[in-house]
């Protein structure tokens, strides 16, 4: 115990010494006093300022433990210890001689012995305590970590796990940790599962053909982010996406669904066969051979091929392994085969897909088309719309056109021909053969096409080279010029071009109705919209003193008339009326209107239902040369329903003929607005049957031949 080591230092003997520690608890009470009187003398002559001190690690050399405190004639030195070599006095202080790492020692002690007089009278133990700084990074096992991670991985799946990824520190503190992406969008697909746990899992499904490869960065910090006295590491994680069995095989070619291009549908193969015929070669098909591939190209599994559907009678053989189809035996009738075609990869048969082969059978075609020119050379400006025609160099004037002859033809022109642009897409080809522009060609340039003629019938093909020289824009006038022969302008050119014919139809109809309205007038009369029966009933006409026939009888003969058929040509019409009928109404009205006159003069009334006599006698009318009246045959049966003949008079137009020969359009046109009586036609009905009699010879005696001549005429 301390106070043993007192006792010695004191110069007593150790046997004493154990004597007095033997016998401790007898004299301690006679000792306590006498030892707390030397102690307290002891403490006085030496003592330290603070026996516990604390010195941050890292320290400067020399620096200042403690101070100590003597008194005159006391001297204070450094026991030998383990930690006597970090402390020396310099003066009144103890100072350190080396710099503290909390790491290496936490607390040291040492022990200070103050002498008086060559003895020791005190000594002074100091604790040393070492202050831990924050000098120190957290590390990573590994810097650099790499991860291979198959596409198909399950979300939520840890990649890497959290002691592959935890960080030291030998600060011991407290780790906090973030998960950055050098990768874009990186993160998205992963992530750590907490800020005090650096495990990496998957967050979203993996794509292989969008990311083959990602790396992100791992932070490991002491202190939050941003503080000055943290401390970070890093470490570099290095994901490889591996490809998975994810997709059934493709058959080529195909086109993509989507985007994403994850799905990829074909639209099928077509072939020919000749009928009665087997063939001992793979069918040639179209668009290319039969064949499928392994989407998942970095695994690239084996495929094998079978007809599940539509092989009739077993015609063909398909190859299981190459996709080849071969005839079985020959098909004799001209069927059309459609063949339903899966293909499913060797290691999985849940990874399959299906196309179909239509294979036409046809009679034998005994000549495949050809091109009659084996090259042929055009020319179009730069700067041109879409679609422009592409000009012969041969007739700048004139589209290029090409055609391909076959021989199967009488006139070697096949219909079912068609004509397309096999290595550019710049160009086009219409089913007449006419290359056109696809897209606007920016500048001047001789460019050269493969073009391909396909019989769709045989599938048999020809091929020619078209060259194209493309001349530098002429300007808007140039352009103009050659936009005129597209296709688009031609049509419109044909539009405005029938418009301006429809107007100028309808111009020169009104011209030459203008120019010709009273001829057409005089033709058609000018009532000829109008039932001419209807002028019976007008009242001027029922105020005849002796009418031949009553209203009703009026209406009776017009009803029979329209029943019995009247000729189409004696019908009231909007047309022009007959010739022939206009010149015999002309004649035998201006006859029949003069006997009458002369019958009327010598009072031959004699009989009034006998005689042909005309119902207009008033005299309002009887200065006039041209005026209405009606002849009927005088031995004709009331009761009869034979048609009614209507025939215009033409005795005004012979009459201002003759008199006013130098009579103008104008004064005519003038007349006829006026309403004038003189231009009123001269309507005369005649009975079917009078004429009939009359032709026979059935005129009574009273008649004279003058009169039968007038009416038959």
């Amino acid at each position: 115990m301390w106070w043993i080591r007192f006792v010695q230092r004191r110069g007593l003997p150790s046997a004493s010494c154990m004597a007095v520690s033997n016998q401790f608890p007898a004299v301690a009470l006679l000792l306590l006093l006498p030892l707390t009187q030397v102690l307290a003398q002891s403490t006085t002559e030496c003592s330290v300022g603070n026996e516990n001190p604390t010195i941050d690690e890292n320290n400067q050399l020399g620096a200042i433990v403690t101070t100590i405190t003597m008194q005159p004639g006391v001297t204070v030195t450094i026991e030998n210890s383990l930690d006597s070599g970090s402390f020396t006095i310099i003066g009144t202080e103890l100072s350190l001689t080396k710099s503290l790492d909390y790491e290496a020692e936490n607390v040291l002690l040492v022990t200070l012995l103050c002498w008086k007089g060559g003895v020791e009278v005190n000594s002074v133990n100091v604790v040393v305590k070492v202050g831990n700084l924050n000098d120190n990074s957290p590390t990573f096992k590994e810097t650099n970590i790499t991860a291979k991670v198959p596409e198909d991985t399950k979300v939520n799946t840890i990649i890497i796990p959290e002691k592959s990824v935890t960080a030291s520190d030998l600060d011991l503190d407290n780790i906090q940790y973030e998960l950055t992406a050098i990768t874009p969008e990186a993160t998205d697909y992963f992530n750590i599962q907490g800020i005090n746990n650096p495990s990496i899992y998957l967050h979203k499904t993996l794509d292989y053909d969008k990311y083959k490869f990602m790396q992100l960065i791992l932070y490991a910090r002491d202190r939050a982010p941003g503080s000055a006295d943290g401390n970070t590491a890093t470490a570099t994680i290095n994901i490889d996406i591996q490809q998975a069995d994810t997709k059934p095989p493709w058959f080529q070619p195909c086109t993509f669904l989507n985007a994403d291009k994850k799905v990829c549908i074909s639209s099928g193969y077509i072939g020919r066969v000749n009928i009665s015929e087997k063939t001992t070669e793979p069918l040639i098909l179209k668009p290319g051979p039969l064949y499928a591939i392994d989407p998942d190209y970095t695994l690239n599994e084996k495929i094998v091929y079978s007809i599940v559907d539509g092989n009739k009678d077993d015609v063909f053989l398909l190859d299981s392994d190459t996709g080849n189809i071969t005839m079985n035996k020959a098909a004799n009738t001209t069927d059309t085969f459609i063949l339903h075609v899966m293909a499913t990869q060797a290691n999985n048969a849940l990874r399959y897909s299906f196309t179909t082969v239509e294979i036409k059978v046809i009679a034998k075609s005994s000549h495949a088309p050809y091109f009659e020119n084996s090259r042929y050379t055009g020319t179009v400006s730069a700067g041109l719309a879409t679609l422009s025609l592409v000009m012969d160099s041969k007739a700048p004037s004139i589209p290029l056109k090409i055609f391909a002859a076959d021989d199967d033809f009488p006139n070697k022109l096949n219909p079912q021909i068609t004509y397309s642009i096999q290595n550019s897409s710049d160009f086009t080809v219409t089913r007449d053969g006419l290359v056109l522009t696809n897209i606007m060609l920016q500048s001047a340039a001789t460019l050269t096409v493969l073009a391909t003629a396909t019989d769709e019938e045989s599938l048999q093909e020809a091929n020619t080279v078209i060259t194209v020289e493309v001349t530098p824009s002429t300007g808007t006038k140039g352009a103009r010029a050659n936009l005129q022969y597209t296709a688009q302008d031609m049509a419109a050119l044909g539009a405005t071009l029938a418009v301006l014919l429809v107007i100028a139809l309808l111009l020169l109809g009104l011209i030459v109705g203008k120019h010709y309205a009273n001829t057409i007038k005089h033709l058609v009369g000018k009532e000829s919209d109008k039932d001419p029966l209807e002028d019976l009933s007008n009242q001027g006409y029922q105020d005849d003193e002796n009418p031949v026939w009553s209203t009703k009888d009026n209406e009776s003969l017009r009803s029979d008339t329209l029943e019995n058929g009247t000729p189409v040509g004696q019908q009231p019409s909007d047309g022009f009326l007959p010739l022939e009928p206009r010149v015999e109404s002309t004649i035998a009205t201006a006859s029949a209107a003069t006997k009458g006159g002369e019958e009327n003069k010598e009072g031959k009334d004699t009989d009034s239902n006998k005689e042909v006599k005309s119902i207009l006698t008033k005299d309002r009318k009887t200065v006039d040369d041209g005026y209405k009246a009606v002849w009927f045959k005088d031995d004709i049966d009331p009761d009869t329903k034979d048609d009614v003949v209507v025939l215009e008079d033409q005795v005004d137009k012979e009459d201002d003929s003759d008199g006013d020969g130098d009579r103008n359009e104008e004064e005519e046109d003038e007349e006829d607005e006026q309403g004038s009586q003189h231009g009123d036609p001269v309507v005369s009905f005649i009975l079917e049957r009078a004429q009939l009699q009359a032709t026979n010879g059935n005129l009574k005696p009273d008649q004279d031949a003058d009169t039968e001549d007038d009416i038959l005429l």
